[in-house]
């Protein structure tokens, strides 16, 4: 049975007294909100032929933000109760200061919605949960005598949130997620390779519970891990790279998108400061974060603190049009806010994240992309990376990738990584596929400790000029 609704003002906390202690604390300020927050979460691992882990956990609390200027004051408890508000108001109201702020505009109303308010937990039974997971462990190892070792997992989350502003206004959402993942592991001749897949979204588990899905994943991670068992070593050097469709957006998410961010360009610490307006990529190059995709992994119907989540674009054209801002941030640059005030819970004050990032597609066909690359990598899986997002500097691990030589696809290679940094990839940015595809739903994103789930895409890539780490001679 599911739980009740979340309701802190029927039981937990009198509206009145919180938007009485909310008032108070904002007094004088810029803006400020009351985030109130309870969330459930199940997660499931079935590994070598066995459950390994199943847990349940559940958690509610708020914070309570006061903010002048570039200054925010922020306080949190679990404890969701008017002598807790009390506290954080003391709290909060030391980032006010003395004389008064200029008040900002409340969010915009929405009706929009965008997925379901259906608890996913309770969507399937445990023991269904269960026999799904004992299935997907035997179905893996028919499909091939070489798989030595299976790991799945069934995620699913409830998030619901409630955000007061001082105005008395009040704005709801709930926020449904699951995922399904694989991970195989086979070995041939003392040789063993790892392949996994997974996705999910803002959805029920009726889909992924569904054997036509989860077999599916099952049969792209065997493919995967018995890819790698003929790989070479890499190569080592500059060259080109041919980017695939959907997830290997990852790499244009870190290298590109944080440098995108309100937060970094006010501070003058992206490596895009100061070129709104300015071409910093190549012509064709489109980028969009948008949290309006439904069921989809990165959306929100509002964000973090009551705005509607938006259809917002970055570059265009490869000018560069638009940056992702929270409240504070678009306030201090004197813009709009555009729906990317993201916090990971109650427990943490909101800043400017992406939600679903992507490249739009062009006019080329993907396998004339291929056959133009003379000498180089075709890059299809990421797995690892590391990313300076204030100069967009990266580095990638290849999870699946091969040696194209004279635009024919050749072996498989292991060990690849990819480095360069994100504004000169844009420029090198030499022909894009007319094939833009959406990640399957697996993306987490981290930022000032905070993480969040995002989403990514883009088309089939060339780019010009990649450094390419590898092992071989």
């Amino acid at each position: 049975m599911a739980d009740a609704p979340f309701s802190p003002f029927e039981s937990n906390l009198d509206r009145d007294a919180a938007l009485t202690h909310l008032r108070s604390a904002t007094a004088g300020a810029d803006d400020g909100e009351l985030f109130l927050e309870r969330r459930r979460s199940e997660a499931m691992v079935f590994d070598d032929g066995r459950l390994k882990t199943a847990s349940y956990d559940a958690s509610e609390g708020f914070g309570l933000r006061a903010v002048r200027g570039d200054v925010a004051g922020y306080a949190h408890s679990t404890d969701i109760s008017e002598s807790a508000l009390k506290r954080a108001t003391e709290t909060a109201r030391l980032a006010v200061g003395g004389g008064g702020g200029t008040w900002a505009d409340a969010p915009q109303a929405t009706n929009e919605r965008l997925y379901t308010d259906e608890d996913p937990i309770a969507g399937a039974a445990f023991p269904v949960k269960l026999d799904t997971l004992r299935d997907m462990d035997a179905f893996a190892r028919d499909l091939d005598s070489r798989v030595v070792q299976v790991t799945a997992s069934i995620a699913a989350s409830l998030q619901e949130i409630e955000i007061l502003r001082p105005e008395g206004t009040s704005v709801r959402d709930v926020r449904p997620m699951t995922r399904v993942n694989v991970s195989i592991i086979v070995e041939q001749n003392g040789r063993r390779e790892s392949g996994s897949a997974g996705g999910g979204g803002r959805v029920g588990l009726d889909g992924l519970l569904d054997p036509t899905d989860w077999q599916g994943k099952i049969r792209e991670a065997l493919r995967v891990a018995v890819v790698n068992l003929d790989a070479v070593p890499a190569p080592a050097g500059i060259m080109d790279v041919v980017l695939g469709p959907g997830w290997p957006g990852i790499l244009l998410h870190e290298a590109i998108g944080h440098g995108l961010e309100g937060d970094f360009n006010r501070k003058g610490t992206s490596a895009f400061a100061g070129l709104m307006g300015q071409r910093i990529a190549a012509p064709g190059v489109t980028v969009l974060d948008d949290g309006t995709i439904p069921d989809r992994r990165g959306s929100i119907t509002v964000d973090d603190e009551g705005t509607p989540s938006a259809k917002n674009t970055l570059i265009e054209d490869g000018i560069l049009v638009g940056y992702m801002q929270d409240r504070q941030n678009a306030r201090l640059m004197g813009v709009k806010a555009t729906g990317n005030g993201r916090r990971e819970s109650y427990a943490h004050a909101p800043m400017p994240r992406m939600t679903n990032t992507y490249m739009l597609g062009g006019d080329v066909a993907p396998g004339d992309i291929v056959a133009d690359l003379k000498d180089g990598i075709y890059a299809v899986g990421f797995g690892g990376g590391q990313v300076d997002i204030t100069n967009g500097k990266f580095v990638f691990s290849c999870t699946e990738a091969y040696r194209v030589r004279n635009g024919v696809v050749g072996e498989a290679v292991n060990g690849a990584t990819l480095i360069g940094d994100g504004a000169t990839a844009l420029k090198h940015i030499r022909a894009i596929g007319n094939d833009m595809a959406l990640d399957p739903g697996m993306g987490n994103c981290g930022k000032a400790g905070q993480w969040v789930p995002v989403g990514v895409g883009q088309p089939t890539l060339m780019i010009g000029g990649l450094t390419v780490g590898g092992s071989a001679a």
